[in-house]
């Protein structure tokens, strides 16, 4: 994550020329500070995002830097809303996958900081998914939990797949502060 831009990375995110920037920084619009002994300008990242919520200019990508990603997986709508609601807060974003397919293009999009993988849509698509993100060496330490009906139903292969394993009936509180904590220290580890 970057913490400090110079006048020309600002002006390419506000979408203006690095004069414009200049100009805005010399009349004290943008704040910042200038290299000792030059002309150079650097861009605190807070204040550049100060800045660009004030006068309504969409944050693009400095808005999903800090965020961490959970991707859930075959899981129910209930599920999702109830992780969505606890998790909702300026650092976590949810999205969900609802078969295989969809699983690939967004852990490829997204770059997930945590799976949640249900295991009780389609068995062996689940496993599937699984054994694809942890062959994938961009992924392989990403932690994934999976959502079992009964504990002996994970194979050993599964049981050494999954980072932590859930058996219903579990509590989703209990589930979702485990996502929290694993997804943060994989942001973190990743900083």
């Amino acid at each position: 994550m970057k913490t400090v831009f110079t006048v020309g990375q600002a002006a390419k995110i506000c979408g203006v020329v690095p004069s414009t920037m200049n100009k805005w920084f010399n009349s004290g619009r943008i704040k910042g500070y200038r290299i000792p002994g030059s002309q150079h300008r650097r861009i605190p990242r807070e204040y550049l995002i100060s800045f660009l919520k004030e006068y309504g200019i969409p944050l693009g990508d400095l808005e999903n830097e800090d965020r961490v990603m959970v991707l859930l997986v075959g899981v129910d709508a209930a599920m999702i809303e109830a992780m969505t609601t606890t998790l909702k807060s300026q650092y976590f974003t949810i999205d969900y996958a609802t078969d295989g397919f969809s699983a690939g293009i967004k852990v490829e999009a997204l770059h997930p900081h945590c799976l949640v993988v249900d295991y009780a849509m389609v068995h062996t698509q689940a496993s599937l998914i699984v054994q694809r993100v942890r062959r994938n060496p961009r992924y392989a330490d990403v932690p994934v939990v999976g959502l079992f009906n009964d504990r002996a139903a994970a194979t050993e292969v599964e049981r050494a797949s999954c980072t932590e394993i859930f058996r219903r009936p579990f509590d989703t509180a209990l589930l979702t502060e485990r996502v929290r904590t694993l997804a943060s220290q994989q942001k973190e580890k990743n900083a």
